[in-house]
């Protein structure tokens, strides 16, 4: 059955309206922070800046890459039992309000520790290994850890074990949320891991 020209140009209207409407649409920062303080601050403290190592700082992180990984979390595509079940309730707004309210945090610096290994990690950060076609990591993250808006996330002052956790999920393939760094945690060993980790806690 085919529907009346003018209704499908009614219907399209509409959507497009919707779009528009939901683009448009700006983030509500003092919900964004309520709904953070009621869900979120335990483990990623009240400004973002988490002091525990295990648990990812947010604070300054770009919104559209937070809300990827919200979504994504309560998906289940990327597997995480505690973070799904901190996600479960969340609306769409509420992942949007978070989100922008976090970008909007100022972020706490971190630091390398390991000497031995910094020169490795700034080696593979900026360079890459070449010969085993491991990309530069600075190549989608900058040069100063600082990222590229909706598509790769902020890295500078990140907590090292958390870094070092993530690259060898994806390594591991527990983590399959990004091709990308699918393709080159894979090549990487515990050594290259640890190191650039470390080199990324100390970019600003």
């Amino acid at each position: 059955m085919k529907l009346p020209a003018s209704l499908l140009c009614a219907a399209a209207a509409v959507a497009l309206s919707f779009s528009a409407h939901a683009q448009s649409a700006k983030p509500d920062l003092a919900k964004g922070a309520a709904v953070f303080g009621q869900v979120c601050v335990a483990c990623h403290a009240a400004d973002g800046n988490s002091t525990t190592p295990a648990n990812p700082k947010l604070a300054h992180q770009h919104p559209e890459y937070l809300i990827k990984q919200l979504h994504e979390f309560k998906s289940g595509k990327r597997d995480n039992a505690v973070m799904k079940g901190m996600v479960a309730a969340l609306s769409e707004d509420d992942m949007r309000n978070i989100a922008f309210w976090l970008a909007d945090q100022k972020p706490t610096t971190g630091a390398a520790t390991d000497k031995d290994l910094v020169r490795t990690g700034e080696r593979i950060y900026r360079g890459g290994i070449p010969d085993r076609q491991i990309a530069a990591c600075a190549g989608c993250h900058g040069p100063r850890g600082s990222g590229i808006p909706a598509q790769y996330p902020r890295l500078s002052g990140q907590h090292a074990e958390y870094t070092s956790t993530q690259l060898n999920a994806f390594r591991a393939g527990t983590r399959g949320n990004n091709a990308q760094m699918l393709g080159v945690a894979a090549k990487m060993n515990d050594m290259e891991i640890k190191a650039v980790s470390d080199y990324i806690a100390g970019l600003r």
